[in-house]
């Protein structure tokens, strides 16, 4: 391994809000394989954070990308933010990972898939959930056919943080973050049902607003179907004290994974398998950090000791899903992707 090869990634994060904090202070507290020297917000009161991990402020990315020293950026931005900004990272050539999701429109997917691939760049997804060791372990049960012919998928991702949010939060405008909780976690949910099942061919999604006054509606399902057969059904709600879970069915066994706490402060998980002439076992699976090893293996990528796994064509796929559930959450019907 060369010395650069060993080095960690130098980097800056922008957005200090609650997630990007998380993020700043994961990765610096070490093992991401990557180090923030810098940060980026428009809010000035943001700096006394930046001054807490000793990184350098600004209140403009284009003072970030012009920084010779800085070899990617990370992005935990408003949604409606993504595209341009992803735009002028890789104009500066530099790396760049997104928080989920990508963009809000298939085509603003494939535009910024396209930038960085053809500028050389990785380009990294806020989808820790891939990262999640018993969620890693349904991805490869079902690559190596040990589940069978897949069938169905049944997800939930729900959290009732922010009904405490200031009523000017991006989070609750409904052109920001459309669909019920959608863009906050089913995200995630539909990410991993697109990696099982291939690309989705139509939704239907309900979305109504029982429980709040949060614009975008409070409770949203949808229920999915793939060009290639099978379905789900995922569900996202922003009144509900924290739950996820996550099961695939498939003709030789299924499996369940339930959080025991939001990945904010993951503690672990629990895990119940079914598989054909054999009996239910439940277990637990020992708490890990998903977001920090996201970032881990953006980092690997971007030193080319390994590729991302999070393909180009998965985001595009995901966001495909995301425009026509967007689109089925106003309408009511049955909405093609």
């Amino acid at each position: 391994m060369t010395v650069l090869e060993q080095r960690p990634v130098i980097a800056a994060i922008v957005g200090l809000g609650w997630w990007g904090k998380k993020m700043a202070s994961l990765v610096n507290a070490g093992g991401a394989e990557m180090h923030f020297a810098r940060a980026v917000d428009p809010n000035p009161e943001a700096r006394g954070f930046a001054d807490e991990l000793g990184l350098q402020f600004s209140g403009e990315l284009a003072e970030a990308v012009e920084d010779d020293s800085i070899e990617a950026v990370v992005l935990a931005t408003p949604h409606a933010l993504h595209e341009e900004q992803i735009a002028q990272v890789v104009a500066a050539g530099k790396h760049v990972f997104c928080e989920k999701p990508l963009a809000l429109t298939r085509r603003g997917a494939e535009r910024s898939v396209a930038l960085c691939k053809d500028a050389g760049l990785v380009l990294g997804m806020g989808h820790e959930r891939r990262f999640e060791p018993p969620i890693a372990e349904i991805l490869k049960a079902a690559e190596t056919g040990k589940l069978g012919r897949l069938l169905q998928i049944e997800a939930n991702f729900s959290h009732d943080k922010f009904l405490g949010l200031d009523p000017s939060n991006w989070r609750l405008k409904a052109d920001q973050a459309p669909a019920g909780g959608m863009t906050a976690t089913g995200i995630h949910l539909t990410d991993l049902a697109v990696k099982l099942m291939g690309p989705a061919r139509d939704v239907r999604v309900i979305c109504e607003n029982l429980a709040s006054k949060i614009p975008q509606g409070d409770t949203m399902s949808a229920h999915i179907g793939f060009r290639n057969g099978g379905s789900a059904y995922v569900s996202a709600t922003l009144a509900t004290p924290f739950v996820s879970r996550f099961a695939v069915y498939g003709t030789l066994g299924w499996i369940e994974v339930r959080d025991k706490a939001h990945v904010e402060a993951p503690d672990g998980w629990i895990v119940t398998e079914g598989w054909k002439d054999r009996p239910i076992t439940v277990r637990e699976v020992a708490p890990a950090e998903p977001v920090r090893d996201n970032l881990r293996a953006f980092a690997q990528a971007v030193r080319g000791r390994r590729d991302y796994p999070i393909t180009g064509e998965d985001m595009i796929n995901n966001i495909a899903l995301l425009e026509a559930i967007v689109r089925s959450a106003r309408t009511g019907a049955v909405e093609a992707v």
